[in-house]
């Protein structure tokens, strides 16, 4: 009887270490595997100054800026930036196409649903290009609630197509396009009367595009439920990467509004007055 059961437990236990062998090894979480291959990918969507390439192909701007600088006090030192259409920056994300976003990209109560969200790392308002002389007198979304015969172009996936909605202004009046520069080119032939983006958007596309636009001046940022509008640019997590997150927004906070932060940011127009005040946990809350 004692050698039976020694050899039913002896045949259990080469059973069991067995099984374990074969058994696949956990997969590593996006937080362990950034940091242990010290390299990653992130989303941006070619949108200056808050990411995009530059003249010799570099991925740069405030946000992927920002984003070396967190990563990198993380051991994450190699970044791959993924070119990707504004409005397919979620849906690449949500597919793993890259391991984070980082394009200026808006926190707004619809998009906590689909993804995370690090805490802001700016905050600015909105602005029009409209064509040279500003024909239309063209300088608030209001504007185009009072006459249904203008055209505005915004950009797909941003939050200016919701402020739109949002103050009244007829779907049939929006015209999406899938940048920036080719909203511009369709301000410039006619297509619309005026491109809506970030005033930060807006003056660089501007600034290197000038023949026949300009930023329409004064401009009255649009007012929803009581609240003049303002952005809170942030950056994109999956829902399933909280612990990635986390360890970002830690280091972020300790670098946002400090003066090496404020140093790097300074060449993409942004300075202290954009420092952002609120939280994305209220933010998230907005509206609902």
């Amino acid at each position: 009887m004692t050698r039976l059961t020694s050899h039913f437990l002896s045949a259990s236990a080469l059973a069991l270490a067995a099984s374990l062998m074969a058994a696949p090894a956990q997969a590593q979480s996006t937080l362990e595997e950034v940091q242990s291959s010290g390299s990653i990918r992130i989303g941006f969507a070619n949108e200056a100054p808050f990411g995009y390439q530059n003249i010799e192909g570099e991925l740069t701007g405030e946000a992927p800026e920002v984003a070396k600088a967190v990563l990198e006090r993380m051991g994450v030192t190699e970044v791959e930036g993924v070119l990707t259409e504004f409005g397919s920056l979620i849906p690449g994300l949500q597919a793993g196409r890259f391991d984070m976003i980082a394009a200026g990209m808006y926190v707004t109560p619809a998009r906590c649903e689909q993804i995370l969200f690090s805490e802001p790392s700016y905050a600015i308002g909105e602005a029009f290009a409209v064509a040279e002389g500003n024909p239309e007198d063209l300088h608030s979304y209001e504007d185009f609630v009072e006459n249904p015969d203008l055209k505005l172009g915004v950009m797909a996936g941003a939050v200016e197509v919701g402020y739109a909605e949002a103050v009244g202004i007829p779907q049939d009046q929006l015209v999406v396009f899938p940048d920036g520069p080719s909203a511009v080119a369709g301000v410039r032939t006619g297509r619309v009367d005026a491109y809506a983006g970030t005033a930060l958007t807006i003056q660089d596309l501007v600034g290197k595009n000038p023949e026949g636009v300009e930023r329409a001046t004064p401009f009255e940022n649009p007012v929803i439920n009581g609240e003049e509008i303002q952005g809170y640019g942030a950056f994109g997590f999956r829902k399933e990467d909280e612990a990635f997150r986390d360890a970002f927004n830690e280091v972020l906070m300790e670098f946002r509004g400090s003066p090496e932060h404020l140093a790097l940011v300074e060449p993409f127009g942004f300075t202290e007055t954009e420092m952002p005040e609120k939280t994305t946990e209220e933010l998230c809350a907005a509206g609902g």
